[in-house]
């Protein structure tokens, strides 16, 4: 292998690498950018699942793109080390002496790597020269560091749906108790601490998604955990609250979550690229998850 050739395999190595460090840094410890290479997976997941027959299609969108992006930081660090070591196949390393021939492609770079990097360490192929020696145990600490933050990842959803869908649950009996013509209904402003949790809550919610992106991709079947199908009721609560002039708790506290509201539209937006007003985005946001909710007009 001519030494340009060498020095392009190497320093193509090393952007593939960092680009996959920075897109689980940003991914997992920071907000990652709409266009970033997880986001756009999760989008296209997402596109592809909206696209499959079946009512239950969507079930599948948020678990599917949680191992594909996953699969995909693997790839990225695998072939990135793989050209990081293919100018040195075969001299910069030691064969076992049962392998067929000394390996000099690129599929043999790639087969070390993958083996280095899931630390199975079959022990027919090792380096030899000092700087292989100490890059082929960083690349096993990666993968290890991979592993360890993909569990973590995956165990720091749950709770973020969790909170989620209970308060998609409360809107959606607010919303029952004042559809109910045997029932009294709630009263009207509702108290002024209901809408100072629902605040908070939704803030929590929007935060959540910011944080863990990943999470609106997640389709709830179950209408009555399906916060975009309820999400429009909620806009209601606030801006009849708003309109009270007796109540001044409720008028303020109103105000509040309509703001909270508004912010979780425009977060809600920069997924699926949806313009117009908050109403109109709650709505496309209850379309894009094939749910349907109460979607009045002001």
């Amino acid at each position: 292998m001519s030494p340009a050739v060498a020095v392009l395999g190497v320093t193509g190595g090393a952007v593939v690498i960092a680009v996959a460090l920075f897109d689980v840094f940003a991914t997992l410890f920071s907000h990652p950018r709409r266009h970033s290479p997880s986001r756009s997976v999760m989008s296209a997941t997402w596109s592809v699942c909206h696209r499959l027959p079946g009512e239950r299609a969507l079930s599948f969108a948020g678990p599917v793109s949680f191992l594909v992006v996953v699969t995909s930081w693997a790839v990225l660090l695998g072939v990135g080390w793989a050209l990081v070591y293919w100018p040195w196949m075969p001299e910069g390393f030691l064969q076992a002496a049962g392998l067929r021939g000394a390996g000099t492609g690129l599929v043999d770079a790639v087969s070390f790597s993958l083996v280095t990097l899931t630390t199975l360490g079959y022990g027919d192929v090792s380096p030899a020269q000092d700087l292989l020696r100490l890059a082929a145990p960083l690349e096993s600490l990666l993968g290890l560091g991979l592993l360890t933050a993909s569990v973590s990842w995956l165990l720091s959803i749950f709770p973020v749906l969790s909170r989620r869908r209970a308060l998609a649950y409360e809107i959606r009996l607010l919303e029952e108790v004042g559809a109910d013509s045997t029932d009294p209904g709630p009263p009207s402003p509702l108290p002024a601490s209901v809408y100072a949790d629902l605040t908070s809550r939704l803030v929590a919610c929007e935060r959540d998604m910011v944080t863990f992106p990943v999470t609106y991709y997640f389709h709830d079947d179950d209408a009555r955990f399906a916060l975009p199908a309820v999400m429009c009721h909620l806009l209601d609560l606030a801006e009849a609250a708003r309109r009270q002039e007796v109540s001044t708790d409720a008028h303020f506290h109103g105000g509040l979550l309509l703001r909270a509201i508004d912010d979780f539209a425009a977060t809600v937006a920069g997924f699926r690229l949806t313009a117009g007003g908050t109403r109109d985005v709650l709505a496309a946001y209850a379309r894009d998850h094939a749910v349907t909710g109460p979607v009045r007009s002001a």
